[in-house]
């Protein structure tokens, strides 16, 4: 019998854990509580394979909760929270979380980010004994670096080597926001001219039409006004 993956729920509202729960075990995840910062620290153990973490929680928050747990283990940590500024994000992955969700979120988003966060806690710490693979995991997308071919739910998405190098680079430096310059220099290997910034506007363009369901409000490939682009 195959051995149930544990996801250690931590949110002091009681409706948002049960809800959870629910949905969690619906799709074949053993769930354990907790209740604050403090239980959530104590309740993390090797039989742990995933945490959801809610930020303002009494006695510890989940900021500080999420220090203590990256101490005991690395296994993934999803903030869940209704904190919605760039400054909470960047404190939330600071302090060794590994995605963040704001409040509220939709089902098949959460399912979608915990399995996507385990599918690549798997592959890359080698916890199921897998063989580690070249490929570089955010939620659905896949990027597979040995045959530069990338898929989103297991479906190809046909790039041109400019679009999959852009893809590339953005993808292996997460977080990191290049401006039209950095990427016109990374990977065209060419000086930087003014006009330039158009030809990376439109390559953006194409590859969000390619990746997003929605390329007007993208998941993947995140503008920053005024810096550049990044995925997070």
């Amino acid at each position: 019998m195959v051995q149930k993956q544990k996801i250690l729920i931590a949110d002091d509202n009681e409706d948002i854990r049960e809800v959870l729960r629910v949905l969690l075990e619906s799709e074949g995840f053993e769930v354990d509580e907790a209740t604050d910062g403090d239980e959530a620290v104590e309740k993390t153990d090797s039989t742990v394979d995933l945490i959801i973490l809610d930020i303002m929680m009494p006695n510890k928050n989940g900021y500080k909760a999420c220090v203590e747990i990256r101490e005991k283990t690395m296994v993934p940590i999803l903030f869940l929270t209704a904190k919605t500024e760039d400054s909470d994000k960047t404190m939330g992955f600071s302090s060794g979380g590994d995605d963040y969700l704001i409040k509220p979120f939709s089902y098949t988003e959460i399912i979608a980010r915990v399995k996507a966060l385990l599918r690549r806690y798997y592959i890359y710490q080698g916890k199921s004994g897998e063989e580690k693979k070249n490929e570089i995991i955010i939620d659905n997308l896949v990027i597979d670096t040995d045959k530069n071919y990338v898929t989103i739910e297991d479906n190809e998405i046909k790039l041109t080597d400019i679009e999959y190098n852009i893809l590339l680079l953005l993808a292996q430096n997460r977080r990191k926001i290049f401006s039209a310059q950095n990427l016109y220099e990374s990977v065209w290997n060419e000086p930087y001219f003014y006009t330039a910034n158009n030809t990376i506007m439109v390559h953006i363009r194409k590859l969000r039409t390619k990746l997003e369901k929605e390329p007007q409000n993208p998941k993947y490939i995140k503008t920053v006004w005024g810096r550049g682009y990044r995925i997070e």
